[in-house]
């Protein structure tokens, strides 16, 4: 008989043969179904061997064919379901490698090829049965169940006693088949098991139907028996029905108590952290436990216990630092904080802390007030940390980050309760900790209102004055008390550094230079600020910038270049300011390190804008080397102010072919040039146009204000270049005529005129009747300057060839260096003749 229609009992075997006489055709006809089944047996009988003699080599081989005919099949899989022979070999083989793996003695007699082999195939089958989780567990308690009643995993078949449950039987299940044999030799049938032929064949499908029916008599009798209860099995169409039972936190008609529920907390927690915990589970079945001590009035003590855990497993739910919470879980984290506090403001009896042992916990409801071990401030310390990451882990330019940034102003809500609760009830170092947290969350920001009265502006009208005062504490009153608190409580260096930072910030933000100023010099933070950790030096950084950019609106030009100078000249802005990562070789930074260093990056809406930073630095450089390069244009030894200004200068002057500029750089060199020449005017329309508005000036408070002061700088600046490149061609020059060259008040050009005479940088005096500006001419002229330079030069190399000749003649090494003064004048006395009238004199 063929071997398609090896299956069934005699009688079964006859109406085959019949049928195969009538519709021969039907022999040959191979489906995918059958296909596929025969390849999945023949690979699995080669595994099942394998196995027995140990050769982890081949078992490696073939599984690896398994799982690619496995996803050849995947459209079969998805319409018939898993194959119950495949998930027991799964369940299986992985026994089996635990079971060589554990066998230490038995690992060091296989060879090097079968080791390697077991631990690759260890990893695999692991990673794999992941995705088959729910069917080998499924499996696993079926080979414990009882004989009498056996589940269905895949289609359902009849439940049967093993007594009369014969072999035929057996290998007569299909695709879905129940079988819970683990034996290897089961699998020598599994093919045949399987055969076609029982799809065409009506008495099977007729048994089919009666174990259909004998089955939904079975499900319908235990639905009876567990109506009371909770959980069951759930109905799924198709496939691997997931067993999703609520989890049973106590036995039926246990007694609900403080103890109880203690035991059950820890079991739980014992749990924490080991390898295939489930964390969302967990979280649930805390919360399940919470419910539970809320409905038997356990008490307040039980339920803050319950909320420290919840929130911490929400903390560990990833395991990984550098991940930030899903959104699910953080609008979790925020609603367990907030219920923690309502129950700790609503509960006075109610005492925490870390010092607090666990052996001297009071949870029970008795007339001593509750102590529960746990620390409230942490907790709010990581939410704050998680929100942090949360806004770096998010694209900046989508709506999700305004959305999660929406949620500042529930974590500075959190941090407002928690410093209410502390200010009664928790220690000065405590509050301070809480206090510098609300710090950071006000310091970067821009108060308009504290703008306006630090300008001593008020509302114009009484309503809008009376507004303002109805809104309470602009950010300056707030922050002003926050930091004075932490520098006369604060025992710890880092905290009142940081306040100090903090405070210095906001003063410059908005415009209050002269205070923030004298705090950062009485601070002397820039003594030993490169001792301290990175992230304080990120925010000493951008102090320093903030200043800078203050002193820079202030028209305080010199004091803003300062400011800058070190954050600018390094090149690496980006990387100090804590905005962003610069490209680098692997060797100046592994993998390691450039993790922590994202993990230190500022979140995008604190950021400080690069662009505005680098103009304001080149504008107040040019302010500053222009005048300066003007009045020592022959000067070989001058300094330069600005290394980077000057680099600038030199790539505009490499440019092949001069166009209009496009960038903020290019209109800084071309503002540059015109300055150079005394045209303050086409300067003047450099820096200030409709780009650079946009792209710059537009970004500063009190836009206008800086475009005046800027004005003013560039007619000023251009003034002292113009007299320093050209005093030498001139007699006199009227103030009159300068003052409208220029557009300034006759005072001013007085002013200006009279500081240059003074700081000796202009070689004139004024003659007040005619208000002229009388040239000394006393500068030298180019040719002059060029031939002072050349007698300069010519003096270094003269001096140079000396030195080069005292050394042939050894003067200045071993025992002539004694008297090398006196070789000099003798060598000099020679070249000049007078040597030998001198020994002529001696004598």
């Amino acid at each position: 008989m063929s071997r398609f229609f090896a299956t069934g009992s005699d009688s079964e075997s006859e109406e085959s043969s019949s049928a195969d006489e009538i519709t021969p055709k039907k022999r040959i006809v191979c489906c995918p179904l059958r296909f596929r089944f025969e390849e999945f047996t023949n690979i699995i009988k080669t595994i099942r061997n394998a196995m027995k003699i140990r050769d982890m080599s081949k078992c490696l081989e073939e599984f690896e064919q398994l799982y690619r005919a496995f996803l050849k099949s995947k459209t079969i899989m998805d319409k018939e379901g898993v194959p119950q022979f495949y998930i027991r070999l799964l369940a299986d083989l992985e026994d089996y490698l635990n079971q060589l793996w554990e066998d230490k003695e038995g690992k060091k007699k296989m060879n090097k090829n079968n080791a390697k082999a077991l631990s690759t195939l260890r990893q695999k089958i692991r990673k794999y049965n992941k995705d088959f989780e729910t069917e080998i567990a499924s499996y696993k308690e079926v080979l414990n169940c009882s004989p009498n009643v056996i589940f269905t995993l895949g289609t359902l078949s009849l439940c049967q006693d093993e007594e009369s449950e014969s072999e035929d039987d057996e290998e007569s299940e299909d695709w879905g088949s129940d079988s819970v044999d683990s034996g290897g030799e089961s699998e020598d049938n599994e093919g045949a098991a399987a055969s076609l032929a029982v799809v065409f064949l009506k008495k099977y499908k007729d048994d089919r139907r009666k174990r259909h029916k004998k089955m939904e008599q079975v499900d319908e009798e235990a639905d009876e028996e567990g109506e009371g209860e909770e959980g069951g099995w759930e109905k799924v169409k198709g496939g691997v029905p997931l067993v999703k039972e609520k989890p049973k936190m106590f036995a039926k008609g246990t007694e609900i108590n403080n103890a109880v529920v203690i035991k059950k907390l820890n079991e739980i927690l014992q749990a924490r952290g080991k390898k295939g915990t489930d964390r969302s589970a967990q979280i649930e079945l805390l919360h399940a436990l919470a419910g539970i001590s809320n409905e038997n009035n356990l008490g307040e003590g039980i339920l803050v216990k319950i909320k420290f855990n919840i929130i911490a497993s929400l903390y560990d739910y990833n395991t990984n630092l550098a991940a930030f919470m899903k959104a699910e879980m953080w609008k979790k984290c925020l609603e367990c904080i907030d219920e923690l506090l309502d129950i700790l403001f609503e509960n006075s009896n109610i005492f925490i802390g870390e010092n607090i042992a666990e052996d001297s916990e009071n949870l029970a409801i008795s007339d001593q007030p509750f102590r529960v071990r746990g620390c409230i401030l942490t907790l709010v310390e990581r939410m704050d940390e998680e929100f942090t990451k949360i806004m770096q882990n998010t694209d900046p330019h989508s709506q999700e980050y305004v959305d999660n940034l929406k949620d500042e102003g529930r974590v500075c809500g959190i941090i407002d309760r928690l410093l209410q609760y502390l200010e009664s009830k928790g220690s000065t170092e405590e509050v301070c900790r809480v206090y510098l947290r609300r710090i950071m969350h006000t310091y970067y920001k821009f108060d308009y209102k504290a703008h306006r009265r630090s300008l001593g502006l008020q509302g114009e009208t009484k309503s809008e004055q009376d507004q303002e005062e109805s809104e309470g504490e602009d950010s300056a009153i707030i922050m002003d008390r926050l930091c004075k608190f932490i520098y006369a409580k604060d025992r710890t260096d880092r905290i009142r550094t940081c306040a100090i930072l903090c405070h210095i910030y906001h003063h410059a933000l908005h415009s209050r230079w002269y205070q923030a100023r004298d705090l950062m010099l009485m601070s002397h933070l820039q003594d030993n600020i490169q001792h301290a950790d990175p992230p304080v030096q990120i925010l000493y950084n951008r102090t320093m910038v903030q200043l800078g950019i203050c002193a820079f609106r202030q028209g305080m030009i010199k004091d803003a270049h300062n400011a800058l100078l070190d954050i600018q000249s390094s090149g690496r802005a980006k990387e100090l300011l804590g905005q962003g990562l610069l490209m680098r070789n692997m060797q100046e930074r592994n993998a390691e390190q450039e993790k922590i260093e994202k993990r230190r990056q500022v979140p995008f809406h604190m950021h400080i804008n690069l662009e505005l930073l680098e103009c304001v630095y080149l504008v107040s450089a040019m302010l500053l080397e222009i005048p300066y390069m003007a009045a020592h244009e022959f000067d070989a030894r001058r300094r330069m102010i600005s290394k980077q200004f000057h680099h600038q200068l030199r790539v505009g002057e490499r440019q092949p072919l001069l166009g209009p500029p496009e960038s903020m750089r290019e209109h800084v060199v071309a503002a540059s040039k015109a300055m150079k020449m005394g045209d303050w005017k086409t300067c003047h329309s450099f820096i200030i146009n409709e780009k650079m508005n946009s792209k710059v000036w537009d970004l500063f408070p009190e836009t206008q204000r800086v475009r005046e002061m800027l004005v003013r700088k560039i007619q000023e600046e251009s003034l002292r270049t113009y007299l320093f490149t050209y005093s030498s061609v001139y007699d006199s020059l009227s103030m009159e005529t300068l003052s409208e060259m220029f557009e300034l008040e006759l005072p001013t050009v007085h002013s200006i005129i009279s500081k240059m005479i003074i700081n000796e940088e202009l070689m004139a005096s004024l003659d007040q009747p005619t208000q002229t500006v009388v040239m000394h001419r006393t500068e030298p002229t180019s040719l002059q300057n060029m031939t002072l330079q050349l007698a300069e030069k010519l003096g270094g190399l003269v001096e140079n060839n000396e030195r080069v000749f005292d050394l042939k003649q050894g003067v200045y090494g071993g025992y002539f260096n004694r008297d090398q003064k006196g070789g000099y004048q003798q060598r000099q006395n020679y070249q000049r003749g007078g040597y030998r009238n001198q020994n002529q004199s001696s004598y």
